[in-house]
């Protein structure tokens, strides 16, 4: 197992996406199998040495940012298994360090299709599977828990599990009893508080009534055990795809065709059809954004307010079908059809998906000119709260004349709110609002991550969102599976609760 600890060999190890400062370990290590990393996990135990999981990087919540003890590379544990081909759908089975661009290359090689769609494809699949990340297509397909069949995970008493969806459920209390090896068992108690209804959600341990074992791990952040093979079911690859990036003059009208869209897409899957409206995206880019794009893609018209990037696929029998379909439903909602992009071939679908990620990239060159770190929003709202939500947020904004873009995945009424300082007094005024947001996400029914995760930078706002006791009783539930409490030490809640 190789081990590092000179301090230039292990910076790169000691930061993620989040930027968040300090970070700092007395070495790195990068196991190659999970026999390594049981045997890893032990040791600390023993020694009561904190191990942060490292992946990829990709984070922005501080998850992988240590503050002592050791960091425990996945980098190694990157191969892909077998993937098995059927008439439905099929399956693969990857190691944790896998990249997720790797693997969709491997998967479509075969005619296969694996769904979620995190925006950072550079990230690792274990990292994936620890904040059940999800994207743009969670509209259609939901995120990444919906796809994992079983995984291998090592545990801080040093067990290996191999546990399978279907084998080990909670009781109607809450318990679980799962088996290790020689004869010993893991006893939890599940916490007893009730998840925001919202279709997106990566606060905390998931919960329902008795469920699965394998959904405990899945979301938990690297704070229960350490993911090292994972075995997803996997889709046929779509026959082809509509894409579009429509324009709108009047938001009221946007929110309509939202709405719309959304209950004709559910109506459609309900009903089992493949040739009417059924969405797999759709993102939102307010006026603020769209001044953003504007400089560097000169076609977004001057009066438009808002836009929506879609996605939808087809076969060759039902793509003409399905554009009048949406190019009547856009009519219908007052969309700027002369100045809106539509794609059908991957060239062109490539360049709309350009247009969609080019946001972030904007704004951070701006962030960098000024010196700044955005303030950025991960809650989501149910259904019925969402049009309240966003007019909350752009009140709030305009009044506070922060610089400010409102993007993402308004399918599932998960936006992110990015606040632009322009300076420290500036920067300060956002993190005040960030807290009025909260606040309000949590009093309409929502959550305070939707999926990113609450890391190290969010763990104060899981308080807001469930309350002590009931964070007491997550420690509590991380204790059985971890005694020592050396797994992810600062993540998801702080230490004195361990």
């Amino acid at each position: 197992m190789l081990t590092k600890a000179q301090p230039d060999e292990m910076q790169s190890y000691l930061v993620d996406a989040s930027n968040m400062a300090g970070g700092h370990a007395a070495r790195v290590v990068w196991p190659e199998s999970a026999a390594e990393v049981a045997t890893l996990l032990l040791d600390a135990s023993e020694t009561c040495t904190p191990v942060t999981v490292a992946g990829a990087g990709t984070g922005i919540v501080g998850g992988r940012v240590p503050f002592g003890g050791i960091v425990l590379a996945t980098d190694k544990l990157n191969h892909i298994g077998e993937i098995v081909k059927a008439a439905d759908g099929g399956r693969a089975v990857v190691e944790a360090g896998v990249t997720l661009a790797e693997f969709r290359r491997a998967v479509e090689a075969r005619g296969l299709f694996y769904p979620p769609d995190p925006t950072e494809w550079s990230c690792y699949m274990g990292g994936t599977v620890a904040t059940n990340a999800s994207g743009a297509r969670t509209f259609k397909y939901g995120p990444t828990r919906r796809y994992v069949q079983r995984l291998k995970i090592a545990l801080a008493t040093g067990d290996v599990l191999d546990l399978k969806r279907g084998v080990i459920h909670a009781d109607k209390n809450g318990r679980f009893s799962i088996p290790l090896a020689r004869g010993r068992s893991i006893e939890a108690q599940l916490p007893t508080y009730h998840m925001p209804q919202t279709r997106k959600h990566v606060a905390g341990y998931f919960v329902a009534p008795e469920m699965d074992a394998l959904d405990l791990f899945i979301g938990s952040e690297g704070t229960l055990g350490v993911i090292t093979e994972i075995e997803t079911s996997l889709l046929l690859k779509p026959a082809g795809v509509l894409s579009g990036v429509v324009f709108f003059k009047d938001e009221a009208d946007l929110l309509a065709f939202v709405r719309a869209a959304r209950e004709l897409s559910l109506r459609t899957r309900a009903d089992g059809r493949d040739d009417d409206v059924d969405a797999r995206a759709l993102e939102y880019f307010d006026d603020e954004s769209l001044k953003f794009l504007r400089t560097h893609e000169p076609r977004v018209p001057v009066g438009a307010q808002g836009a929506i990037f879609f996605e939808q696929e087809t076969t060759a029998e039902t793509e003409e079908k399905l554009l009048t379909a949406w190019l009547a439903l856009l009519e219908a909602h007052r969309a700027l059809l002369d100045d809106s992009w539509f794609a059908t071939d991957e060239k062109d679908q490539t360049r709309l998906r350009e247009f969609r990620h080019q946001l972030p990239v904007l704004v951070n060159e701006w962030l960098t000119r000024h010196g700044q770190r955005k303030v950025s929003t991960d809650m989501a709202v149910p259904d019925d709260a969402f049009a309240g939500m966003l007019r909350f947020y752009q009140d709030t904004l305009r009044a506070s004349r922060l610089q400010y873009v409102i993007f993402g995945h308004i399918g599932d009424n998960h936006v992110h709110v990015n606040i632009l300082p322009r300076d420290d007094k500036e920067a300060a005024q956002a993190r005040a609002i960030y807290g009025q947001f909260i606040e309000r996400a949590v009093q309409l029914g929502g959550t305070i991550s939707a999926e990113h995760g609450v890391g190290k930078l969010k763990r104060a706002y899981l308080r807001a969102l469930y309350g002590g006791e009931h964070l007491r009783q997550m420690a509590a539930l991380k204790h059985a599976f971890d005694p020592a409490g050396i797994l992810g030490r600062g993540n998801i809640f702080s230490e004195e609760l361990l």
